[in-house]
């Protein structure tokens, strides 16, 4: 775990690509194949990767790498991969580091798809998953075995929002060689786990990293070494599974990246000031940032400073009928959109259990805590937060939540 001082927006800040004319927004490679000067080049290519030189769209794009590289900076890590989507980005890891017969210790609380591709495919593959409280550190140990090659976990929990230890897993999977990979989608420049202990860290970036909910895309930052393993042209994941990002969408992204640390704060901020208002009209309030949240102290300690505690947070107003009472009038009154997907520049809200989180079985969500009347909110970037907090207010009354 590193203890140095790191700030991700300046690690960004510093990292400036030309276009080929002298473009301060790098050049899009609008092209899938790459011409050779000779044939021994290419021969060459086909044998070991070769920095800087491009065959084909599907191993490496300029633009993607780009975007690559400078999603490495922010996370920490020697070297980055976009990708066609987040799911993409578990998917490709897990399947690189896991063969038939091998196994991965999954948090219980993580995002549907990844619950439905742990639970319903990978087995397919020859591959288990033990699901777990990772917050309990001797159920985690008990389910290491020789077979076990991974754990995996999200910084923050997608919807319920628990923070991970994960100092204490990344001491857990060096203990037993094992890789700790890390969905870090809800808290970009707010967690850095790579410094933290993780191996690899996944991304949707279609999500706070692009910010503008136009494109589907993710990302896998790991080291040298495991992504060279991703795109090695015989047996790399990401190179013949053929998840590609579109060159085009990679740019947009890039540009978008810049002011992430703008969004992110602001985010966070309205949030906050959301979950305090919440607090204080005796609903149980989801976030982190509020000191009784129990991995409050945990995500303080590990966060970098100055981007705030996310932008994410869930309400239980106790029942289905309500929540979806609330969230009708609230698309009504413009506090946002009825919408999944999170990280958008408006609010979006809801209800886990009957999207996003449909994948877990009735019975998994109830031990999970996963009620049906859970509300989960991406706040926006709502320049008065106060007034968008008297309509929800007003909407909170018509339903009589409050």
């Amino acid at each position: 775990m590193s203890t140095a001082k790191f700030d991700p927006s300046s690690a960004i800040q510093d990292f400036l690509v030309f276009g080929e004319f002298g473009d301060v927004n790098p050049s899009i490679t609008d092209s899938s194949t790459y011409t050779f000067m000779s044939p021994e080049r290419m021969e060459e290519l086909f044998d070991h990767e070769i920095e800087g030189c491009f065959l084909y769209s599907r191993h490496w794009n300029p633009t993607n790498k780009y975007l690559s590289d400078a999603l490495a900076r922010m996370e920490d890590s020697e070297a980055a991969q976009a990708k066609a989507s987040g799911m993409a980005a578990i998917s490709s890891t897990i399947v690189q580091l896991c063969g038939s017969g091998d196994e991965v210790i999954s948090s219980r609380t993580v995002y549907g798809g990844t619950y439905a591709l742990f639970k319903n495919l990978l087995p397919r593959l020859g591959i288990k998953v033990n699901f777990a409280d990772l917050s309990d550190t001797h159920a985690v140990r008990s389910l290491v075995n020789e077979r076990t090659k991974a754990i995996y976990c999200e910084s923050i929990s997608n919807p319920l929002l628990d923070v991970a230890d994960l100092p204490e897993l990344a001491l857990i999977a060096k203990e037993n060689g094992l890789k700790l990979v890390v969905d870090n989608t809800f808290s970009p420049m707010i967690l850095s786990p790579i410094r933290i202990g993780a191996d690899v860290v996944v991304h949707s970036l279609t999500k706070f990293i692009n910010g503008t909910s136009d494109c589907v895309a993710g990302a896998v930052c790991a080291s040298s070494e495991f992504v060279h393993q991703l795109t090695d042209i015989n047996a790399g994941a990401s190179m013949l599974l053929g998840a590609v990002l579109d060159s085009t969408r990679a740019a947009s992204i890039l540009k978008n990246l810049h002011s992430l640390h703008l969004r992110m704060r602001q985010h966070s901020f309205n949030a906050m000031f959301l979950a305090e208002r919440f607090r204080e009209l005796g609903l149980r309030v989801f976030y982190p940032g509020l000191p009784d949240h129990p991995h409050h102290g945990l995500l303080t300690r590990l966060m970098n400073p100055g981007y705030g505690y996310g932008g994410m947070l869930a309400l239980d107003v106790g029942s289905l009928d309500k929540a979806n009472g609330l969230m009708t009038r609230m698309q009504q009154e413009k506090v946002g959109y009825l919408a999944v997907s999170l990280g958008y520049f408006k609010t979006l809200f809801s209800s886990p259990g009957h999207s996003t989180s449909s994948e877990i079985p009735a019975e998994e969500r109830e031990h999970m805590g996963l009620s049906d009347g859970l509300v989960r909110f991406s706040i926006g970037l709502d320049n008065d937060i106060e007034h968008s907090f008297e309509r929800i207010k007003r909407c909170l009354e018509d339903v009589r939540v409050i």
